[in-house]
């Protein structure tokens, strides 16, 4: 098991059931498991981001945890603006996108 998927299951059985975990956020409970099993990175961005989101942590803190590195938060405020969950989903993968862009060019 890779270091996000041991730091995703700790957080998740602090919760309960994996299997209640799964129900809430909307992901078979086999592919929870998958993912606390084959490692995060075999996951689809969406499936991680829905987990993350479900703990209250983002995914880069995911990774800083994993790490071993201070986690810092870094907020945006939009003033009158609200957010669908589509569209946070979709700022998730862009800031993964800059990511995986920024580690290719190192």
């Amino acid at each position: 098991m890779d270091k996000r998927a041991e730091i995703l299951a700790e957080l998740i059985d602090k919760k309960g059931s994996r299997r209640a975990f799964a129900e809430e956020i909307g992901l078979p409970p086999t592919t929870l498991q998958s993912i606390l099993t084959r490692g995060v990175g075999r996951a689809s961005i969406d499936n991680i981001i829905k987990v993350c989101r479900a703990l209250g942590i983002s995914v880069e803190e995911l990774d800083a945890i994993a790490a071993g590195r201070e986690v810092q938060t870094i907020a945006a405020h939009h003033d009158g603006e609200e957010w669908t969950e589509e569209e946070l989903a979709e700022i998730e993968r862009f800031k993964e996108f800059v990511k995986l862009k920024r580690k290719q060019q190192e």
